[in-house]
């Protein structure tokens, strides 16, 4: 009830921590349960943390196979992360239960002609970036924030006019499509790209506030650990953030309690493809240990 309340005041992320304490009661009813995930994960759709929301539509779809808000949930994400094959197979999976559910025959339809699309788009890199930051120069050039027009391996793939982004020997293909955008007060809102190393795994913000701080977000993400943490030690403070000065081989530790402008406007920090990333790392962990071993990481 109280997730509900915060929901219908639009605080979203108070909704998401509401929803996970519910979850924790571990309440034998898989109904609920069902519906405590769908709910969570229309929060987090609405921040922007997209693959939070799929994993929770994932969740209440086990629980009740035939739970349509759950599978339009879990297609509306696909849509969003540009996962149109995996789109329509939840669109199909949704209309075998009730063939005429308007909002999934719509977005059956438009997954199909954006699948097309896709393919058959090959923007260009260079004409499309150098136009954009003309548009934007002047918003970037008073936060002191630098973007790096070409992206950093002229093998990449381009997507979308973002360049797929890869680290350590995996990638992510989540921030295609995204786009930096002014809102109606005047700010800058940037999809941001968490990575884990670690695990190979990531997390996506599409609309990450100038404003907003880095522990926030991570109370939001971390407030019930993800299914890949079979070592429950992702917890928002146990965990530490960096970026990495790629021309210099150097490493710099985040404070949480920075907004994500404090940390663009850094001397070092490029903003590459458009998407500001972050690398996700444990207090102390041996993986961690060895990761920074012969490394030189300054602290913001």
């Amino acid at each position: 009830n109280e997730g509900n309340e915060y929901f219908r005041e639009k605080d979203y992320r108070r909704a998401v921590i509401a929803y996970s304490e519910a979850l924790k009661k571990n309440c034998e009813d898989p109904e609920l349960n069902a519906v405590l995930h769908t709910n969570r994960g229309a929060a987090q759709f609405y921040l922007g943390n997209y693959r939070s929301a799929l994993n929770d539509a994932i969740q209440a779809k086990k629980l009740k196979p035939t739970h349509l808000k759950a599978i339009i949930r879990g297609a509306l994400c696909h849509m969003e992360l540009k996962n149109f094959s995996e789109a329509i197979a939840w669109c199909e999976e949704g209309l075998r239960i009730d063939s005429k559910e308007k909002k999934l025959v719509e977005m059956r339809a438009k997954a199909d002609k954006l699948k097309v699309n896709i393919k058959a788009v090959q923007p260009d890199f260079s004409t499309r970036w150098q136009g954009r930051a003309m548009m934007g120069s002047d918003l970037l050039y008073e936060r002191n924030i630098k973007l790096v027009l070409e992206p950093s391996n002229e093998e990449e793939e381009i997507s979308d006019g973002l360049s797929e982004l890869s680290i350590d020997g995996f990638h992510s293909d989540n921030a295609t499509g995204a786009k930096v955008h002014l809102d109606a007060d005047g700010s800058l809102n940037w999809p941001v790209l968490f990575l884990y190393p670690e695990h190979e795994q990531t997390d996506f913000i599409a609309a990450f506030h100038e404003n907003s701080r880095f522990i926030d977000h991570l109370m939001v993400m971390f407030a019930e650990l993800p299914p890949w943490d079979l070592e429950r030690k992702y917890l928002p403070s146990n965990i530490e953030l960096y970026f990495e000065d790629e021309e210099r081989a150097e490493m710099y530790k985040l404070n949480p309690e920075h907004t994500l402008l404090q940390v663009l406007q850094h001397q070092r920090y490029f903003v590459k493809a458009g998407t500001p990333t972050v690398l996700a790392f444990v207090k102390h962990s041996p993986f961690s240990k060895k990761y920074f071993s012969g490394k030189k990481v300054h602290r913001l």
